[in-house]
């Protein structure tokens, strides 16, 4: 009769076990894209766009502040989820823009679009990170204020 409740009990405690063991031994869903990641491209690509309008003075201020934009989101993209070091991939560089026919107007329109999204992002993103993208948001407006 001890071999029976023993048994029982064994046979009780695997099956009341296995649930907890598969959720442990299943790999958590991977997190949802950074929304970071959309807003330092597109300071790349404006950095590289306001490059191409070497007519314009204040282009290369823009470049100057949009490559600061890219590398102060690229550094929180990487500090809330660090890159693995066992990647081989490198980060792919921005690609050169071919030249628009009125490049103020196509850097405007990219400030312009980056201004909205960075500001229509702020409201869902937590605090700290909502601090650096509003004034990123700001810093787009100024500078389109400069392009004016």
């Amino acid at each position: 009769m001890i071999s029976d409740s023993v048994s029982r009990r064994r046979v009780l405690l695997a099956v009341a076990v296995s649930p907890l063991a598969v959720a442990c031994t299943t790999p958590p869903p991977p997190p949802p894209p950074d929304p970071l990641v959309e807003l330092a491209a597109a300071a790349r690509n404006d950095a590289a766009l306001a490059s191409l309008a070497t007519g314009i003075p204040a282009a290369a201020e823009v470049a100057k502040n949009r490559t600061e934009h890219a590398e102060r989101l690229q550094a929180e993209i990487d500090r809330e989820r660090p890159p693995s070091t066992v990647s081989s991939t490198p980060t792919p560089a921005p690609t050169t823009p071919p030249t628009p026919p009125d490049p103020v107007a196509a850097l405007r329109a990219a400030l312009d679009d980056s201004q909205r999204k960075a500001a229509a992002l702020v409201p869902t993103l937590p605090t700290h990170r909502a601090g650096l993208v509003g004034s990123i948001s700001a810093g787009c407006a100024s500078l389109l204020e400069v392009l004016a």
